[in-house]
C-alpha cells in the first residue's frame, strides 16, 4: 500500500483528531516527519510497516492515547518521552512555563517544579534559562525515571530530580519560584471516563476535597519554601481559580492573579510571597 492509501485508513478515528493521529502514527512507523507523508504520497510502504501501523490504529480506536502509543510528546519545542507512569504534557501547561519565564527573578534563580511527571516544566525552564537552578520532584519513582531519561535526551542534565511527597524531601530549602501542575480533578468528575485521561495515572489526576486537596497542600506549605519576593504558580481546573485565589490570599500571598490558557480557560493562578 502507498502512504496516501494508509492515511485514508484512519478516517474512522475520533473526528476531532483523526487526521493528526493518523499522520503521527504513520510517521512514527516510517520514522518520518508528518510533512514527508505529503511530499511522498505515492511511496510504497513495506508490509511489516503497514502491519505495525494497522496495529497502532486498532489500539487508538480502543482509546489509547497517541502519546502512549508512540512513547513521546512535544512540549515547548522539546521532544519528550512519556509512559503510562506520567501525564501526557498538554499545551495549556505551556502557559505556566511562559508566566514563570516572565517573572523578575535573579539570573541564577532557584526554581522548584512540583510533581514533575515527564519533566516537561522543569526541562522547558532549563532550556530557556540555563543559569537557573531547577529542581524537579515527584513522589513516583517510575515518573522520575522517565524525567531523567528526558533530561539526557534533551541534554538538559543540570536539572536536579528528587523523589518526594510534595515538600517533604526539600524542607529547609528555599526557592525563588515554586511551580506545579498537581492533581486537581474531583474523584467523581465524569470527564475521567472519557478521552486520554482514562489511561493516565489516576494519582496524577485526582485529588480529594472537590479536587482542591493537593492545591491546598502546596499553598499552605509554600511560605516555608519561598525566599522573600518569591512566587507560587499553580495550574488548576477551569472552575477552580476563585478557590485557589482565596487559598493564596488566606496564606498571606499578594499580587494574586489568574491567567487564561490558549483556549481562554482560567488555568494558572499565582501570587507573590513577602516575608514579614
Amino acid at each position: 500500500m502507498t502512504v496516501q492509501e494508509l492515511l485514508r485508513s484512519g478516517s474512522d478515528l475520533p473526528a476531532d483528531s483523526a487526521r493528526r493521529d493518523t499522520e503521527v502514527l504513520l510517521g512514527y512507523c516510517l520514522g518520518k516527519p508528518r510533512a514527508w507523508l505529503y511530499t511522498w504520497p505515492d511511496k510504497e510502504v513495506s508490509r511489516d510497516c503497514a502491519r505495525d501501523f494497522e496495529t497502532l490504529l486498532a489500539q487508538r480506536r480502543e482509546g489509547l492515547p497517541v502519546a502512549y502509543l508512540t512513547g513521546e510528546r512535544e512540549f515547548w519545542s522539546l521532544q519528550l518521552s512519556v509512559s503510562n507512569a506520567t501525564l501526557i504534557p498538554r499545551p495549556e501547561t505551556e502557559t505556566l512555563v511562559a508566566w514563570a519565564l516572565e517573572l523578575e527573578l535573579p539570573h541564577t534563580a532557584s526554581v522548584l517544579d512540583l510533581g514533575t511527571g515527564s519533566g516537561a516544566i522543569a526541562l522547558a525552564l532549563a532550556s530557556e534559562k540555563p543559569r537557573w537552578h531547577v529542581t524537579a520532584l515527584d513522589v513516583s519513582k517510575e515518573a522520575l525515571q522517565v524525567a531523567r531519561r528526558n533530561a539526557v535526551r534533551t541534554r538538559l542534565t543540570s536539572v536536579r530530580f528528587v523523589q518526594s511527597d510534595w515538600y517533604q524531601a526539600v524542607k529547609g530549602q528555599r526557592f525563588n519560584a515554586l511551580l506545579g501542575n498537581p492533581p486537581y480533578i474531583d474523584e467523581d468528575d465524569p470527564h475521567l471516563a472519557f478521552g486520554d485521561v482514562r489511561f493516565e495515572p489516576r494519582s496524577a489526576l485526582v485529588s480529594s476535597n472537590s479536587g482542591l486537596e493537593d492545591l491546598g497542600r502546596l499553598v499552605r506549605g509554600a511560605p516555608e519554601q519561598l525566599l522573600d519576593g518569591g512566587w507560587l504558580l499553580l495550574e488548576h481546573g477551569f472552575d477552580q481559580s476563585n478557590a485557589v485565589s482565596a487559598m493564596l490570599h488566606d496564606a498571606g500571598f499578594s499580587e494574586v492573579i489568574t491567567r487564561r490558557d490558549m483556549s481562554g480557560q482560567q488555568r494558572i493562578t499565582g501570587g507573590c510571597w513577602h516575608a514579614d
